[in-house]
């Protein structure tokens, strides 16, 4: 009566706790009941019969009989010879096997392979991007599922189609972490993609978790829509004060590198083709400049989504350096010459100016003799006419 009243119970738990199963592979959910039948043993007893277990709570094969008592409340054999398992756990997988005879003695034996699981929660996406750039890579955000077993898998989606890795344009990032007291599993995934320039405005991504059990569902995420945008191309200038860039020795120059967006830039410096090992910064200051310090100067901005911008160049001079003192001596040398030049040219006017008078005055003198000569010829001619008009006369 008592016995029967004890099946009537456990049958009653069973309808409304367990399940019993028969299979030779069975899935138990973690913390549920489970309920092994040994195929052939008398519904009633006395019972001839013994379970063997080796899961993970035991180093070898453990017997357990309808005469023993309870295995540390883990496991039981129950009035009609099924092994009672209250509350399944991760240590509970493993081979269970019972042998029975009937009342007719025929023996029976049966196996089981047992596996559980446990659902996690939905997985989520955190720390999801805000918009993404085209052309560079971005970070989607990152699929987290939580308290599952077996650990089972993520899986990305984009509009609705499976998002598989290739190392360029898509990458995932995984992470599995297992709990040291409940042994259940954490995943975690982060996608980085790079949008294709002119592609789909405003695509939309998800992420599923699938168990890894037969029949057993995947969980989806709820969907996230990001907008992408061209990056327009970014403009790196370089002011120079003093303007032009010259200064007198021990004087101070400042370069400035102006950007559209300085607080996102990382700003570095080149002189003379080699980069400077200073700390990031848009101000280059030059103090006390000396020689050393001329050259040609040129700043490069990092941004996330452009790379590397250079300005163009400006150089450095100093007034008074060995340079400018050649340019000096040169000016120098070049007005001298002039100088000499020009005064050759007024003494050789000068000289010329002498000669041409000397030659008039030479000229002069004979003029005059020419004009006497010319006087006395026409006096000579004169006299003759006289003289014989006088004659023919009277």
């Amino acid at each position: 009566m008592a016995a029967g009243a004890a099946a009537g119970a456990w049958v009653l738990v069973f309808s409304l706790w367990g399940a019993v199963v028969g299979d030779r592979n069975v899935t138990a959910r973690i913390g549920k009941p489970l309920v092994l039948n040994c195929r052939g043993a008398p519904k009633k007893p006395p019972q001839q019969l013994e379970w063997k277990l080796n899961t993970g709570r035991t180093e070898a094969w453990k017997v357990l009989s309808p005469q023993g008592g309870p295995w540390d409340s883990v496991a039981r054999v129950l009035p009609n010879g099924s092994l009672l398992l209250p509350a399944v756990g991760i240590q509970d997988e493993g081979t269970f096997r019972c042998r029975a005879k009937s009342r007719n003695g025929k023996e029976t034996r049966s196996t089981y392979q047992v596996r559980v699981y446990q659902i996690p929660g939905k997985p989520e996406i955190v720390d999801p991007a805000s918009e993404l750039m085209a052309g560079v890579p971005n970070k989607v955000g990152t699929c987290l599922s939580k308290g599952g077993y077996p650990a089972g898998t993520l899986n990305w989606h984009l509009d609705g189609k499976p998002l598989i890795p290739d190392g360029k344009g898509v990458s995932v990032q995984e992470e599995t972490r297992r709990h040291p007291e409940t042994g259940l599993f954490t995943l975690q995934s982060e996608l980085m993609v790079t949008p294709a320039r002119g592609g789909a405005p405003h695509p939309t991504f998800s992420c599923s978790f699938s168990p890894g059990l037969p029949r057993r569902r995947a969980l989806h995420t709820a969907p996230i829509q990001l907008s992408v945008w061209e990056p327009v191309p970014l403009e790196v200038q370089l002011v120079v004060e003093p303007e032009g860039g010259t200064v007198a020795p021990g004087g101070t120059v400042t370069l400035t590198c102006e950007t559209p967006a300085q607080s996102s830039l990382q700003i570095h410096w080149i002189k003379d083709g080699v980069p400077l090992p200073l700390t990031p910064n848009p101000v280059l200051l030059l103090s006390e400049v000396r020689p050393q310090d001329q050259g040609t100067y040129s700043c490069v901005a990092t941004h996330p989504s452009h790379g590397p911008q250079e300005s163009r160049a400006v150089s450095v001079h100093i007034i008074g350096s060995l340079e400018g003192q050649g340019l000096r001596t040169v000016a120098l040398a070049l007005g001298i010459l002039g100088g000499l030049g020009i005064a050759a040219l007024l003494i050789g006017a000068i000289i010329w100016q002498r000669q041409r008078r000397q030659g008039e005055e030479r000229k002069a003198p004979e003029h005059q003799e020419e004009e006497e000569e010319e006087r006395e010829e026409l006096n000579q001619s004169e006299e003759p006419e006289a003289a014989e008009g006088s004659a023919a006369g009277p």
